[in-house]
């Protein structure tokens, strides 16, 4: 009975996959933030839509997908949710582009959710420096835009 030795390259994967590690941060940064605003009632996605979306500068929901980079059947997945909660409404717009304003519950819950966001990003950013944050949010772009030229 023989058996196979792991692949050396394997371990290799593991330690140094730019995907891996990316998805890790991110869920490991998106539950940080959702336990912070759990008073609010808002996860963090939900108060970044919100909060993009009160800035009325988005004029579908395939441009907001593709500025924050989500796809748009979860984007509009978390629209429907937000709508349901009557925190956003539905807008009027020439041809098939949807978009969506905030309602003053909206506007109330934003502004309900601030003060835990803001503990939330002092305790991640701040706990980075505010050096090394920049930087390291400067390689996040690079990282995005390099992605984005395999498209």
């Amino acid at each position: 009975m023989t058996t196979n030795a792991p692949d050396p390259r394997l371990d290799d994967i593991a330690r140094s996959c730019v995907a891996l590690h990316v998805r890790m941060t991110a869920r490991a940064v998106t539950r940080a933030y959702d336990e912070a605003m759990r008073p609010s009632g808002l996860k963090i996605t939900q108060f970044v839509l919100l909060s993009a979306l009160s800035t009325g500068a988005w004029r579908s929901v395939t441009e907001l997908a593709e500025r924050f980079a989500l796809e748009r059947t979860s984007l509009t997945r978390n629209l429907q949710l937000l709508a349901a909660e009557a925190l956003i409404v539905p807008v009027e717009c020439k041809g098939r582009a949807s978009v969506y304003a905030v309602t003053e519950k909206g506007r109330a819950a934003i502004e309900a959710a601030i003060p835990y966001w803001q503990a939330a990003q002092e305790r991640i950013a701040g706990g980075l420096g505010k050096e090394r944050w920049s930087e390291t949010r400067e390689g996040l772009k690079a990282l995005r835009r390099v992605a984005r030229l395999a498209d």
